[in-house]
């Protein structure tokens, strides 16, 4: 049975009640349980605006997503703040600010990677408000940059309640537990605290308007142990593409969870998409986060002497002259194993585009969406939509 078509059942059932069925009946989504996908806005709509903002976060709810994400750390003072990553030299001015000069360390490990920064463990929450946010890609606006706010985990929830309210539609949140060993051998642990808020907030149930995600399982495990009953997610990362072969490569500290590398399990995160590793993730988890290349792959095509062609004549061999190739059966595989598939993360720059989709970020969207992804992760939430639009058009959905 194709999952573009209805169950035999139905069939059978309009074959013998006619009068009863109506041949407009849309076709169920490809998904899990057969609804349309979710558009997860990824750091809020950072395509647009400094990721992890409130503005950012609400760029994104008005362009129509159904969740927002907020990746958590911690401050000095144990507060979680959204932001993708402990180094706040990545994403904050803070390196402008003459009276924070002495907070920076060289050789700093976040998950065992040596980095030169400012550290948000080292900054009370007062002090991160004197910080501004700053786009993470140069090519990216820029004139909002020291414009916005790092926010809490709290006011984001605030946020997400107050504006489902005013919409009248639920807009879900989607934080994710950011090092959390990292920050578990620094006495802030992160999941007490997001377990305490999300129960606070009343939002501790599988229908609640949350999912919960991390790289390492054992947060996820220790949360479900303190009695989260939200949906989680098992993310699934890799180091980059292997363009030869179509595959991913695997170098750390992208090649497999810290968790696993302190507690010496050698397995790659690959191992979490095999029959097996996903029956293990459905033992604590309700749905996985893959990286998209885990579902599309993505080939180069290589000369003689061995390098890679530059199809679309820039100048340059990256992903823009890879080609998709056939899918992998990584999410027929998880829905049969009763999880659900959340890839990360679309955008719209061409760079970032394979050669197939001649510019056209709608192009890589109509493949995962046709092919039953649950939901996905973009920085541009409007393009996602606009191309979960198309397909449902195409599935009689008026």
């Amino acid at each position: 049975m194709t999952r573009w078509l209805r169950p035999l059942p139905a069939l059978m059932l309009c074959a013998g009640l006619l009068a009863a069925c109506s041949s407009d009946d849309p076709d169920p989504w490809p998904t899990l349980d057969g609804q349309q996908p979710l558009v997860v806005g990824h750091r809020g709509a950072s395509g647009y605006l400094p990721e992890h903002t409130l503005e950012s976060y609400q760029r994104a709810i008005d362009l129509g997503a159904d969740a927002i994400e907020p990746d958590l750390i911690a401050t000095k003072d144990g507060v979680l703040i959204a932001r993708h990553d402990p180094n706040l030299a990545y994403s904050t001015n803070v390196a402008s600010i003459a009276k924070f000069a002495d907070r920076k360390r060289t050789d700093y490990l976040v998950d065992g990677e040596k980095q030169t920064g400012w550290f948000a463990q080292d900054f009370t929450l007062a002090e991160i408000r004197e910080l501004g946010a700053i786009a993470t890609d140069a090519e990216r606006p820029q004139q909002y940059n020291g414009q916005f706010k790092v926010p809490t985990f709290q006011e984001i929830i605030e946020l997400a309640k107050a504006q489902s309210t005013r919409l009248g539609r639920t807009i879900a949140i989607y934080p994710e537990s950011k090092n959390p060993t990292f920050h578990r051998d620094l006495n802030l642990a992160l999941e007490p605290k997001i377990v305490a808020m999300l129960v606070a907030a009343g939002w501790n149930s599988k229908t609640a308007p949350v999912f919960v995600q991390s790289f390492e399982p054992s947060s996820l495990k220790q949360m479900r142990a303190l009695g989260l009953n939200v949906r989680m997610v098992q993310l699934i990362d890799a180091d980059w593409y292997d363009y030869k072969t179509g595959g991913l490569s695997y170098a750390a500290p992208w090649d497999r969870p810290y968790d696993w590398t302190k507690a010496g399990d050698t397995r790659l995160y690959s191992a979490m998409v095999t029959p097996a590793g996903l029956a293990e993730i459905k033992t604590y988890a309700d749905g996985i986060g893959p990286w998209k290349p885990y579902i599309i792959p993505m080939k180069g095509e290589f000369d003689a002497a061995g390098n890679m062609r530059d199809l679309n004549g820039d100048g340059v061999a990256d992903l823009r002259d890879a080609r998709s190739q056939a899918p992998t059966t990584l999410v027929a595989d998880a829905h049969r194993a009763g999880l659900f598939v959340h890839p990360y993360t679309f955008r719209n720059e061409s760079k970032r585009l394979a050669f197939d989709h001649a510019g056209d970020p709608k192009a890589e969207y109509l493949q995962y969406f046709r092919l039953g992804v649950d939901g996905l992760f973009s920085d541009f939430p409007d393009t996602a939509i606009a191309a979960r639009a198309t397909v449902a058009k195409d599935l009689g959905y008026r």
